[in-house]
């Protein structure tokens, strides 16, 4: 039913691109400030929480802050370790180096 909503209004969300440390990938989500009342203040959403109001994102991500300033802000991460994790982008140095490996 939120989502039907979320349609109608022709508002979107946001996803940004990721970025990277050490151990983590992390994105943030901009919700649609009509949708802003759906988010919970005083706690992190769970995966079915951030899915049921309309967040599509593959798996292993978790909601771990709000941007306070912005509470429709949602901040994201998922370890490099996951499976679908894709860590940060290759140079290009590093793409012709795994070229050359696989011709040979």
């Amino acid at each position: 039913l939120l989502l039907n909503r979320f349609v109608m209004t022709g508002e979107e969300i946001y996803y940004s691109e990721k970025y990277y440390d050490d151990e983590f990938e992390y994105r943030h989500v901009k919700l649609p400030q009509s949708m802003r009342r759906q988010v919970p203040r005083n706690k992190l959403l769970s995966e079915t929480e951030w899915r049921n109001i309309g967040v599509c994102m593959s798996p292993g991500w978790v909601h771990y802050a709000f941007h306070n300033p912005e509470p429709h802000i949602l901040l994201f991460r998922r370890p490099l370790s996951h499976p679908y994790a894709t860590g940060p982008p290759k140079t290009l140095t590093e793409m012709k180096t795994k070229a050359e490996i696989v011709q040979q």
